[in-house]
């Protein structure tokens, strides 16, 4: 039975997801080595529970509760060594995921499930740097993690049946609908998500259509809640890009090669919301949508 659940990395989705852990009953070890980034993940839960409450979704008794069921921890090794299940949400990056498993295969108890929320890297890779790849697996939450109700499941080659029912178990005590899926490039949601931005910013680099025409196009008459472009910044274009270039690799065809554009915006530094500016301008806050200048006539 899974009661303990640690998380390493306190970004973005270590933060939602040590978020929904706690808030279903979960004793949480959240873990990185910055103490500044787990500072900053309680601040980022305490508000987004504060918003729960106010909208009358939880009681503030739930979020004392759920806060009570969070403990931060700076040393890997401390933070996952009473662990069920691991779940790991460090950078898309092969190299960095490789090391981290191979700590945690050291450090977790032997009976542990050892989880990563990659969105793109092959899950089978990952295990192989384990002694125990059978309890090896992907949960693929999506962001913000609080609101979106999908995990995709990713069985890696050696993931066993009894490791992915109870993964699946566990993603439906949270409230979310788990959707099992194979290891291969990118998985299901980027192996199509991704082509598709990539294929908006080719349209933008070659001058068929402005950002907000080409985000205009897609919201109004595909139905979807934001454009390409505005939710390639809202993922971060490094990440677009880092995904982009697995799936390039993966699969070895041109057509996932990622645009020239997106490679220059991310040598830049203009990775979207997070830095302040990617294809839209966010230092007014991100209340109002403005194009960037860089891509203004």
């Amino acid at each position: 039975m899974i009661n303990n659940v640690s998380v390493i990395g306190a970004g973005t989705m270590g933060n939602g997801i040590a978020h929904v852990f706690a808030q279903s009953g979960f004793k949480v070890s959240l873990v990185d080595i910055s103490d500044a980034a787990l500072e900053k993940a309680l601040a980022t839960i305490k508000k987004n529970l504060d918003r729960l409450v106010a909208k009358e979704r939880i009681t503030e008794q739930q979020k004392i509760e759920t806060l009570g069921n969070i403990q931060t921890c700076s040393d890997v090794e401390e933070g996952v060594k009473q662990a069920d299940l691991v779940v790991e949400a460090a950078t898309e990056n092969v190299d960095l995921k490789l090391k981290i498993f191979k700590n945690l295969d050291q450090h977790a108890p032997e009976k542990a499930i050892l989880a990563s929320n990659t969105s793109s890297i092959s899950l089978t890779k990952i295990a192989a740097a384990t002694s125990r790849p059978e309890r090896v697996i992907g949960m693929h939450f999506m962001n913000p993690v609080p609101i979106m109700k999908l995990v995709e499941i990713i069985r890696a080659y050696s993931t066993s049946d009894e490791v992915t029912q109870e993964i699946m178990s566990i993603s439906e005590k949270l409230g979310k609908i788990p959707v099992e899926v194979n290891d291969y490039p990118g998985f299901v949601a980027n192996r199509i998500l991704i082509p598709m931005i990539n294929e908006a910013i080719y349209t933008l680099h070659e001058g068929v259509a402005g950002v907000t025409e080409i985000d205009t196009v897609m919201k109004l008459g595909m139905a979807h809640p934001m454009g390409p472009l505005q939710l390639a910044d809202f993922i971060g274009l490094d990440v677009c890009l880092a995904i982009a270039n697995v799936l390039y690799e993966g699969f070895g065809n041109g057509k996932y090669a990622p645009c020239a554009l997106l490679v220059n915006m991310v040598t830049a530094g203009k990775l979207g919301r997070k830095s302040g500016e990617g294809f839209y301008d966010y230092s007014g806050g991100g209340k109002e949508l403005v194009v960037s200048k860089n891509f203004k006539a």
